[in-house]
């Protein structure tokens, strides 16, 4: 028997996330590359959940998710970024962010059919998009501004064009969507007709006094976005997998023929806690970005002090580093060097690209505790200054 399985899927690799979180594992290494947080997110949230789950019920909840988170997020995005949701139509709860993901492309798009995506790109967009027959057309930013390529893109975008995604906060890059750029999506999605499937999850990882600005806030692109938001970057509760997607309802409701078929629903008392959550204080929010800015700012130093080219960060849990200085070998190899000898682990950036890339750039996770970081610098210079 000959079982080739689909072949959108069955010839990838395991993922590299995985890969290094496992050499990680057997290399006794600390963990930089995958991007989760190395302490648990806030005790009232998780007391919330716990209080759901023992209180019940503990059955289905809604497909949509429950009214109270959907409540929440309306109320999230109105507060913070002045959006006008419908909690009932216009919101939509996920089994986290990247199953918010894969049901708006399957939702959205047909074969044949051509999505704009830019690289660096997170690595499930492209295998979703393939899978359901549409033609990605990658868009290549550039080091060190990472900005979005004008000329590319005006060029890129046509009638065969169903579907922009833009991630702004940026994993890898940590870069923001300036004005500019905002205005430019805003232009071509509305004379082109073209939704964009904004990904939005580190909204609240924004440093230096900047500020997250959604692109649905901009004229026309209310009924074009999709805004996909995750608990477990804003509340440090990875493990939880719940992600919302919010935006007009036309568009939720192609998204919620999709979800009902791939997860239905999710965990109703994490619902529960996650809109506990979406509820504190905005200094639970504000405290968030700082110490997570503390935490790049003491990273940083630390390794641009040992040789590495850190490039700019303004938001998520990312630095991109250039490692020219010490090696000519691609980053992957030098990834499994520093896994392997200095027993740090990071994340080639190219594994975040399509086609082969040259340039020397690998990725450091700074959500970590300050003495992790701090051991992690140690084992770096230790290993770079070898004799």
């Amino acid at each position: 028997m000959s079982i080739t399985g689909n072949r959108q899927f069955a010839t990838l690799p395991t993922t590299v996330f995985t890969v290094m979180s496992a050499l990680a594992v057997e290399h006794d290494a600390i963990n930089l590359g995958q991007g989760f947080p190395d302490t648990d997110g806030p005790a009232d949230i998780k007391a919330a959940a716990a209080r759901a789950l023992i209180d019940g019920p503990n059955q289905y909840p809604p497909m949509r998710g429950l009214a109270s988170l959907r409540q929440a997020v309306a109320d999230h995005d109105r507060r913070f970024h002045g959006l006008d949701i419908d909690p009932e139509r216009g919101v939509l709860v996920t089994s986290g962010a990247t199953e918010a993901l894969t049901a708006a492309i399957l939702a959205l798009v047909n074969p044949g059919d051509e999505v704009i995506v830019f690289e660096p790109v997170y690595d499930s967009y492209l295998p979703i998009i393939r899978a359901a027959g549409a033609v990605p057309r990658v868009l290549r930013l550039a080091p060190p501004a990472w900005r979005l390529p004008e000329a590319a893109l005006r060029a890129a975008c046509s009638d065969k064009t169903r579907l922009i995604i833009v991630n702004s906060p940026h994993n890898p890059c940590g870069t923001l969507l300036g004005d500019d750029e905002l205005d430019l999506l805003t232009e071509l999605a509305c004379r082109h007709d073209i939704p964009v499937l904004c990904d939005e999850v580190y909204e609240h990882l924004v440093f230096d006094g900047a500020r997250h600005v959604p692109l649905m806030t901009r004229p026309g692109m209310a009924a074009r976005c999709l805004r996909v938001g995750s608990a477990g970057k804003t509340f440090s509760l990875t493990g939880w997998k719940v992600g919302y997607l919010s935006g007009a309802p036309a568009l939720i409701d192609l998204v919620a023929k999709v979800h009902q078929f791939l997860t239905f629903t999710t965990p109703p008392a994490l619902q529960a806690g996650v809109a506990y959550g979406l509820a504190l204080p905005d200094d639970y929010f504000t405290t968030l970005a700082a110490d997570m800015q503390a935490r790049r700012d003491r990273l940083a130093p630390g390794l641009a002090g040992h040789g590495f080219e850190v490039l700019p960060s303004a938001g998520s849990y990312f630095l991109t580093c250039g490692y020219g200085r010490f090696a000519d070998c691609d980053d992957t190899e030098f990834a499994l060097r520093l896994v392997r000898e200095a027993r740090v682990a990071t994340i080639p950036l190219s594994a975040f690209y399509d086609q082969p890339v040259t340039q020397r750039l690998i990725r450091f996770c700074f959500c970590k505790q300050e003495a992790v970081l701090d051991a992690a610098v140690e084992r770096l210079r230790r290993y770079l200054t070898r004799g």
